[in-house]
């Protein structure tokens, strides 16, 4: 195999890898979206695994300060003060006192 064909390969790859991050991006872009009613996360509401209610900035495809594994973020809950995986929720499933305790528990905006 010619070298030019190997480097062609490889920019491929690349290629197919970008795209495919960009579609898992996307993909989690619009699920939090309809969950929140909008694209902005800035004060995505998630809870813990001990079930505690809080806001937190959720970036689609990216992290600030937490360790993404797919659609779970390990992260600090300001609730239970633990380190734990939290997920969005959906925000019409909340009565109005959840929300206002989540609301009650930001997290902090910076790592």
């Amino acid at each position: 195999m010619a070298r030019d064909e190997q480097d062609v390969k490889k920019r491929n790859r690349r290629r197919r890898g970008f795209a495919l991050a960009l579609g898992a991006t996307a993909v989690e872009a619009t699920v939090v979206a309809r969950r929140r009613g909008s694209l902005f996360a800035v004060n995505t509401i998630v809870r813990c695994r001990d079930g505690h209610l809080f806001t937190t900035l959720w970036l689609p495809g990216g992290s600030v300060k937490a360790i993404r594994l797919g659609w779970w973020r390990f992260q600090k809950c300001p609730v239970g003060r633990h380190w734990t995986f939290v997920t969005p929720v959906d925000v019409s499933t909340l009565s109005e006192e959840d929300r206002a305790e989540a609301e009650r528990h930001p997290d902090v905006r910076v790592p």
